[in-house]
């Protein structure tokens, strides 16, 4: 990627402030009044999961546009094996350099860092109309479901892709999301009160 549509990079602990910031700007009333997803940035970096190698920001004239961060997961097999995969989140492109094709731009470059660290799969839960652009497809599909949700039940929110083609052949089972990822609501809210305040709204499409 060239300097004009921004540089990747590994996060530096310098960035790290920065880049809560953008990330709760990009999320803020998006899911839900307010967001936790800076708070789950903020955490998950001391994640026994966490993947350093491919915890990146994407910058331009010197500041921060975008980050995206990696962490180890797992597929329990119905046949018993266990498949070591990666997911990714929160991904976030600032408010000010969204629908630019950015935020795919940054997806791209880090699955295939992903990729050359090994990983033969990504599962994540999201918007099949932005991440079908970049290969992923219902896990259901494959027999995949995550845990907790009923068999046979189709989510078409759990996507699935494969980094290195036959990685998934005849496998089914369950994907687990790694623990922490589940939030814990009063920590989020106590962490937000060191941001500058922002209004919280009820806005048609949240989901919470």
């Amino acid at each position: 990627m060239n300097q004009s549509q921004g540089i990747i990079r590994r996060e530096t602990p310098a960035d790290r402030r920065e880049a809560e910031q953008l990330t709760r700007e990009a999320f803020w009333n998006v899911y839900r009044p307010g967001c936790t997803e800076h708070y789950v940035l903020h955490v998950l970096r001391d994640d026994p999961a966490f993947v350093p190698e491919l915890d990146l920001v994407m910058e331009k004239d010197g500041r921060l546009m975008g980050h995206i961060m990696y962490m180890r997961a797992r597929i329990l097999g119905d046949d018993g094996r266990e498949l070591p995969v990666m997911t990714f989140g929160p991904i976030s492109i600032h408010p000010d350099f969204q629908g630019r094709g950015y935020g795919k731009r940054l997806l791209d470059f880090s699955m295939e860092r992903a990729r050359e660290l090994g990983a033969g799969a990504l599962c994540i839960e999201g918007n099949p109309g932005f991440y079908g652009k970049s290969g992923f497809a219902a896990a259901a599909a494959r027999g995949i479901r995550c845990h907790g949700e009923p068999e046979g039940q189709e989510n078409p929110y759990f996507l699935v892709k494969e980094l290195k083609e036959g990685f998934l052949a005849g496998v089914t089972g369950v994907y687990f999301t790694p623990a922490g990822y589940f939030v814990d609501e009063a920590a989020a809210e106590e962490f937000d009160r060191s941001f500058p305040p922002k209004v919280k709204k009820k806005l048609p499409g949240q989901l919470f």
